[in-house]
C-alpha cells in the first residue's frame, strides 16, 4: 500500500518505511510462486549434504517484463509526486485551502490541522488512480496480490486515517519553528525529528502494524522453539515470535525483527512458513536477527537524520529565492504560512531524491552484513542460497538489475550477488575467525 505524499512529516514517515523494510528477509516485492517452482529448493534440496554451488536462476520473460515496466512506473510515480504539490502550489489552490482552513479553524493551531486534513484528502484523491493501478491492477496482473478491491480500498482508507492522525499531531512543530526561528528552523526541525522517529519505531509494531495485519502465536511450536534457540545463540533475550496471516492478501513471503526496547518482536508471515523449509526459515531469521544484534536500525536512523538535516538546509536556502520570484502566484509571502506546505514538499522531495543513493548504498551495506551474520550463526550456506533462489522466482526479481536501478532503487544487493556470497562464504571450514563471533553465545 502506497501512502500519499503529504509533506515534510510524511517524508519522515517514508524514511521509517525504508528503515523497517531494511529488515525484510530478502528485500524483494511480493509475488505468487508457481507450484513447479515451489517444488524446487525446499526440504529435499536444503538437506543435500554436498557443497555444490546453487545456480542463480535466469530471469523468466515475466520477470523481465515486470522489471522493465516497474522502472517505467517508478519514473512516472516519482514525477507524479513532484507534479501534484507543484500544481497545488503554482495554481494558487494551496492559498485557497488555507483560506478555507482559517474560516473553519479560527486560531493558528486548528487552522493548521484543518489545512492538513484538506490537503491530505486532496492528495489522496489525486494519487488514487496511480495507487489503484500500481498496487491493485498491476499487482493482480502479475499474481502479486490476493486482495479484493474492497480489501485494498479499505487498507488505503486506514492508511489515510492513520496519516491524518499523525500529521495533525506533529505538523504544527515545524511550522511553529518556521514562525519563531525563521533562520534556524531547519536545524531544530531536524533535531525534533529524531525523537519522533524513535517514537514511531517504538509504536509501529504495537499500534500501526495491527491495523493492517492479524498477529497471533506461531502454530508450529517446534519451529518456534528452534527460532527462539537461534535468537538466544544470536544474543537476543526475551524474544517473542508472532505469525501474521498474510495469505489472504498476498503470496509473498516475509519475516522481520521489529520494534525497540519492550516492543521488539520476531514476525513471520504464514506464507513464508508454508513455502520455505525449516532450515531456510532459520537462515532467514538469522538475517533478521543480524539487523537487530548489529544495531543497524540505529546506524540507518543516524544517517537518515543527517541526510534530512542537509536536505532541510537546502530547502531553507531555496525558500527566499522562490518566495521572491513566485510569491504572487503562490498566494503567500512567508514560509511560516501553512499554505507553504506544497512548497516544502516539493523542495524536500527534489533535494532528498539527490541524496537518496547515499541512504540506499548504506542500506545495501548493512544487508551484506546481515547476510554474513546469518551464515555465521547458522552455517547453513545451502539453505540461504536456495532461499534466495526461491524468492527470486516467486517475487519476480531480476537477479542482476542495472546500475541505475541499484543507485536509486536498490535497498538490497542483487539476488545473484547474495546467492554467490552464500555459496562461497565458509570461514569456519578454513579455520578462519568469524567476523561476528563476539556476538554469539555458546562458543559461537
Amino acid at each position: 500500500m502506497r501512502l500519499p505524499t503529504v509533506g515534510f512529516w510524511l517524508t519522515l514517515l517514508m524514511l521509517i518505511g525504508v528503515m523497517m523494510a531494511a529488515g525484510y528477509s530478502a528485500g524483494v516485492g511480493a509475488a505468487e510462486v508457481p507450484e513447479s517452482t515451489m517444488a524446487v529448493g525446499l526440504a529435499a534440496e536444503v538437506k543435500r549434504a554436498d557443497a555444490t554451488p546453487v545456480a542463480v536462476p535466469e530471469p523468466s520473460a515475466e520477470t523481465l517484463r515486470y522489471y522493465r515496466s516497474g522502472n517505467v512506473l517508478w519514473v512516472i510515480a516519482t514525477l507524479w509526486g513532484l507534479l501534484v504539490p507543484a500544481a497545488i502550489l503554482f495554481s494558487g489552490f494551496s492559498a485557497r485551502l488555507r483560506h478555507w482552513a482559517q474560516n473553519v479553524g479560527r486560531n493558528w493551531f486548528f487552522t493548521i490541522a484543518v489545512y492538513v486534513l484538506l490537503y491530505l484528502a486532496l492528495v489522496y484523491l489525486l494519487d488514487l488512480p496511480l495507487s489503484w493501478y500500481q498496487d491493485y491492477v498491476r499487482a493482480h496482473a502479475y499474481g502479486l496480490s490476493n486482495q479484493t478491491l474492497g480489501q485494498w480500498f479499505g487498507d488505503s482508507l486506514k492508511a489515510l486515517a492513520a496519516t491524518m492522525v499523525i500529521a495533525t499531531s506533529v505538523l504544527w512543530v515545524p511550522y511553529l519553528l518556521l514562525r519563531r526561528l525563521p533562520r534556524r528552523w531547519w536545524l531544530w526541525t531536524s533535531l525534533a525529528a529524531v525523537p519522533f522517529l524513535i517514537l514511531m519505531l517504538l509504536v509501529q509494531p504495537v499500534l500501526i502494524a495491527p491495523l493492517f495485519d492479524d498477529f497471533g502465536p506461531m502454530q508450529d511450536k517446534a519451529l518456534e522453539a528452534q527460532i527462539l534457540a537461534l535468537a538466544e545463540r544470536a544474543g537476543i533475550d526475551g524474544g517473542q515470535v508472532f505469525e501474521v496471516n498474510k495469505s489472504t492478501d498476498t503470496d509473498a513471503v516475509n519475516a522481520y525483527v521489529g520494534g525497540l526496547l519492550g516492543t521488539q518482536r520476531i514476525v513471520l508471515w504464514d506464507t513464508l512458513l508454508a513455502r520455505l523449509a525449516p532450515e531456510q526459515v532459520l537462515v532467514v531469521m538469522g538475517h533478521e536477527m543480524g539487523h537487530f544484534v548489529l544495531g543497524h536500525i540505529w546506524g540507518l536512523l543516524g544517517l537518515l537524520c543527517l541526510l534530512v538535516l542537509g536536505t532541510l538546509y537546502a530547502v531553507h536556502r531555496s525558500l527566499g529565492f522562490l518566495m521572491a520570484r513566485f510569491g504572487h502566484r503562490f498566494g503567500f509571502t512567508k514560509p511560516s504560512d501553512i499554505a507553504s506546505l506544497p512548497l516544502l514538499v516539493l523542495l524536500f522531495s527534489v533535494f532528498f531524491l539527490l541524496v537518496q543513493p547515499i541512504a540506499l548504498a548504506y542500506s545495501r551495506h548493512i544487508e551484506r552484513q546481515a547476510d554474513r551474520f546469518a551464515l555465521e550463526v547458522t552455517r547453513d550456506n545451502r539453505a540461504m542460497a536456495t532461499a534466495f533462489s526461491i524468492l527470486q522466482d516467486q517475487n519476480l526479481v531480476h537477479p542482476r538489475p542495472g546500475p541505475l536501478y541499484m543507485l536509486w532503487r536498490g535497498r538490497h544487493p542483487a539476488i545473484a550477488e547474495r546467492v554467490e556470497f552464500a555459496n562461497h562464504y565458509r570461514p569456519w571450514e578454513r579455520g578462519e575467525p568469524l567476523v561476528y563471533r563476539d556476538h554469539f553465545r555458546e562458543g559461537g
